[in-house]
């Protein structure tokens, strides 16, 4: 993780420069990343989260080994050197499991862990704040660092078996709820500086009892809420004035920047001033997935207009059945009825359809609707009704016309505010 170190060193020497994580199982949404990377001769830094990916398969199927297979395959197919991949662990801890006595979930979150570093993961986030069922409600920072660090000797452990560049940690774990809230908001409490130092000096404490203070020296981020989230339908905006007294209280601590969750659906702006007052890891997740929803249904429709409702695929219906059979992604966050229910399924910000693309009967509509419209391409002034950035690529013949590359072309146009915040050059 030299790389992350590099950034990390360089932020805090001065720099205006940051980095972003992509948290997506995607294949198309990896597959942009690795491009955007590699056309800005960055670095990527693509995240599996805790649920996603995990020994039990996550609600992908997947194990870590399989996620960097799947990564690194893309990143080959993307003429991108694996050398310029970063594959990190987010909420990294019990999460999975809080239904379970916590010795028996932090036992399951060792095998993760461990999991994790032994296949490639090198920036890992241990996040033990949730509770078991034998725990209380809330969990104090003492016994969540205590737990972190019982986790950390484990992945040390784990990197010392495996061999290759040793891993770099972030702690910490005020964010909002994965995904987004469920409640409407007006406005967040952004972390008082002094519970941030509290977070950190109880997990410096805690890797100092176990006698890891070489792993403690690679805490490079902690987490933290800057005042940034979204709901249903509205953006919680950066406001730098609100961040300025917790953006200013890591000048005593070398070596570290916040880590910000949550950021999707910043404006550009928002996310230059986070990265410029030291939130310099930016995480993004369902925006990206938001718009290759966006994508898709653009592709949708531009088929129903040039083949007509008969021929068309019908991949819109098609993942909205798919929902409604299997409503269990969805059901605990969306509380809407009759149309203003499919209002939520489809646009709803915390984009729920996400966990649906992998479903069999979906992902061969998608196919169907990509061979289409490769087969017979539309006329121009359709893409430009419905994709008109993707149709200003093709006109500057920076595209060509393969409709799976406008869906990937619409996920860039979000990463490359992120490549820019973080000093990348853009498109």
């Amino acid at each position: 993780m030299k790389a992350m170190l590099d950034i990390v060193r360089r932020h805090r020497g001065g720099e205006s420069t940051g980095i972003y994580s992509v948290c997506s199982a995607h294949p198309l949404v990896i597959e942009a990343t690795l491009r955007e990377a590699r056309d800005a001769g960055a670095v990527a830094l693509i995240e599996a989260t805790s649920n996603q990916v995990n020994q039990e398969g996550g609600y992908t199927g997947m194990r870590p080994t399989g996620f960097r297979d799947l990564v690194h395959g893309l990143a080959d197919a993307a003429d991108l050197s694996r050398t310029q991949v970063l594959l990190g662990g987010d909420h990294l801890g019990p999460n999975c499991w809080q239904g379970l006595p916590a010795a028996e979930a932090l036992g399951k979150a060792g095998v993760m862990v461990a999991d994790y570093v032994t296949a490639g993961f090198r920036k890992i986030h241990l996040d033990c704040s949730m509770s078991c069922s034998d725990d209380p409600p809330a969990l104090g920072d003492e016994l969540i660092a205590e737990r972190a660090a019982e986790l950390c000797t484990l992945t040390e452990a784990a990197w010392q078996q495996a061999g290759g560049e040793p891993p770099v940690y972030i702690v910490g774990s005020e964010v909002p709820v994965p995904g987004g809230a469920h409640e409407a908001l007006t406005e967040l409490a952004v972390t008082r500086p002094e519970a941030a130092q509290a977070t950190l000096e109880a997990h410096r404490r805690a890797f100092a009892r176990r006698g890891l203070a070489a792993a403690w020296e690679r805490v490079v981020g902690l987490v933290v809420q800057p005042g940034v989230e979204f709901d249903h339908d509205r953006v919680i905006d950066y406001q730098p004035a609100r961040a300025q007294a917790l953006s200013q209280c890591l000048s005593g601590v070398p070596g570290m920047v916040f880590e910000a969750h949550s950021t999707d659906y910043q404006t550009p702006a928002a996310l230059a001033a986070l990265v410029r007052d030291h939130f310099a890891i930016l995480k993004v997740g369902p925006g990206v997935t938001f718009a290759l929803r966006e994508a898709i249904w653009a592709l949708d429709q531009i088929e129903r207009e040039w083949r007509g409702e008969n021929a068309a695929v019908d991949v819109r219906n098609t993942v909205l059945r798919a929902m409604c059979i299997d409503p269990r992604h969805w059901q605990r966050y969306y509380d809407a009825t009759g149309a203003a229910l499919q209002l939520q399924q489809q646009y709803s910000l915390s984009d729920r359809i996400r966990y649906y693309w992998p479903v069999p009967v979906v992902d061969a509509a998608v196919r169907r609707l990509y061979a289409s419209l490769d087969a017979n391409p539309p006329p121009a002034a359709l893409v430009s009704q419905y994709l008109p950035q993707a149709y200003a690529a093709l006109r500057r013949r920076a595209l060509k016309w393969v409709a799976r590359d406008l869906v990937a072309h619409h996920i860039r146009t979000v990463l490359d505010g992120y490549a820019r915040a973080c000093g990348q050059p853009g498109r």
